[in-house]
């Protein structure tokens, strides 16, 4: 069977496709199983704002597998780079607390991270998307690494190290390798607290400004507090969060992140100067648009985001 080709201003997303055990608000001792992982997050939510998003990641052969797949493609995602497993999926069991929701993983002998090497394709995509526990966790961590590259020869290059702490995790080297691909993108989204993971002892601002100063884009998010945009040199643009009744915030940082690739590939950026050289107000535009995608994550139960009315 032929491959499909992938459509202009297609997305390729590689990482971690889960399963997030979340507690039910009435009932906390009863947990809900419902599809996660950043990337599968992003991919989803690409598609469902109408970018062309290709999944490149590892489906297993258990039922929880078939709710991720199920999910995927009813969001319009491409599925035909996934490398598949007999393995189980990994579990995330979320513990949402006063400060965010942690999470601790169950990753030993799962299908979901034998991600393929695909820096041979990456050409033929407007960007790549990499992150998430998959950047840090082998074997995917150097299947993600080597897309990384080729992606910021070749293509967009964006990286949400979106740092996540559990006792399966060597920090020390998951932070040298998310760093790593924080000097190797194009453009970093990262919340403060990644920043402060990443570089303890400095102000996540400072941090955002000295990679943004090298020629990137960096868009950091703070939460109830807005998000803020440095693009190069030029002076970092802020925008107010966006108000609505807060349901649930898993996934809204995700969705905030579809919201700024969606705009960026729709707007044809690329990564020879272009995100770099962003006027103030087109800037203003981005984070605005994303912030109100992330929005409609809070407004609602679970992790799909809806295109903002009128964009």
């Amino acid at each position: 069977m032929t491959e499909a080709v992938p459509a202009p201003g297609a997305v390729l997303v590689m990482g971690e496709a889960l399963i997030d055990l979340v507690p039910v608000p009435d009932d906390p001792e009863t947990y809900r199983a419902q599809p996660g992982g950043a990337p599968a997050n992003v991919a989803a939510g690409l598609a469902r704002l109408g970018t062309p998003s290709w999944f490149a990641g590892a489906l297993g052969g258990d039922g929880f597998a078939r709710m991720i797949e199920r999910r995927l493609a009813d969001a319009g995602t491409e599925l035909g780079l996934c490398a598949r497993s007999e393995l189980p999926t990994t579990l995330a069991v979320a513990d949402p607390g006063p400060d965010g929701t942690g999470y601790h993983f169950h990753v030993s002998r799962t299908a979901t991270f034998q991600l393929p090497d695909l820096s041979a394709r990456v050409e033929r995509f407007a960007a790549v998307y990499v992150g998430g526990v998959a950047a840090v966790v082998e074997p995917a961590a150097g299947a993600v690494e080597a897309t990384a590259r080729a992606g910021a020869a070749r293509s967009l290059l964006v990286v949400d190290p979106n740092v996540r702490e559990d006792r399966t995790i060597d920090p020390e080297p998951a932070l040298r390798r998310l760093r790593e691909l924080c000097s190797l993108a194009h453009v970093v989204k990262a919340s403060d607290e990644d920043l402060v993971r990443l570089w303890p002892g400095t102000d996540p601002d400072e941090s955002g400004r000295r990679l943004a100063a090298e020629g990137r884009l960096v868009v950091l998010t703070r939460g109830a507090k807005g998000a803020t945009a440095f693009a190069g040199s030029a002076e970092p643009v802020s925008v107010p969060a966006v108000p609505v009744e807060v349901v649930n915030t898993i996934g809204a940082g995700d969705a905030f992140m579809a919201g700024v690739v969606n705009w960026l590939t729709t707007h044809g950026v690329d990564g020879a100067g272009g995100v770099a050289g962003l006027p103030r107000e087109r800037v203003t535009e981005m984070l605005d648009f994303a912030s109100r995608v992330a929005a409609s994550v809070c407004a609602q139960t679970g992790t799909e985001p809806t295109r903002p009315p009128g964009t």
